[in-house]
């Protein structure tokens, strides 16, 4: 399968951009590139670990320069973002936009479940405190509709059945 633009994933850290991702590369063969692995091998370090280190604001601006290689380097991808890729000026340039939508209980139950539980708490530094992550989670939701060109609701669906949606929109729509 090919596509004329990038499909961008965006949503709240936990909600599975990164597995929905994954999924859809599976069906249609396009690349996933999930970008805080991008990051990561950018800085050479965990994104807790650029937190912890050098702050939230060198993150957003190593978060900022990928955002510029994304628009002008990758074309017939399928990218996942971390939950605050929503902010860079050049999102919709970079792809057709869907928000991956959830309530913050679904989330934190969708990780809870997970067999890596610890690991995915542990690499969110933003999770450390639920209730100031439930805040962030329900300020952004109006945020991340504003940016996105469709909105999928993934509560109680499976990865298949989210991955199928998608593709019926990439079919229909673009």
């Amino acid at each position: 399968m090919k596509i004329d633009k990038n499909i961008v994933l965006i949503g709240f850290m936990g909600v599975g951009k990164g597995t929905i991702a994954r999924e859809l590369a599976k069906q249609t063969g396009i690349f996933a590139i999930d970008g805080d692995d991008m990051i990561e091998s950018f800085a050479n370090k965990k994104i807790k670990e650029i937190f912890e280190d050098d702050g939230e604001d060198e993150f957003r601006k190593i978060e900022l320069n990928l955002a510029k290689f994304l628009e002008k380097s990758v074309s017939n991808a399928i990218i996942s973002t971390g939950g605050g890729f929503y902010k860079v000026k050049n999102l919709n340039k970079i792809g057709t936009v869907i928000y991956l939508k959830s309530s913050f209980e679904k989330i934190i139950d969708r990780m809870k479940k997970s067999s890596n539980c610890e690991k995915k708490f542990a690499k969110r530094p933003l999770l450390s405190n639920l209730k100031k992550a439930k805040e962030l989670h329900d300020q952004r939701d109006k945020e991340y509709e504003k940016k996105a060109d469709f909105v999928v609701i993934v509560e109680d669906k499976s990865t298949k059945q989210i991955a199928k949606e998608i593709m019926k929109i990439i079919k229909e729509k673009l």
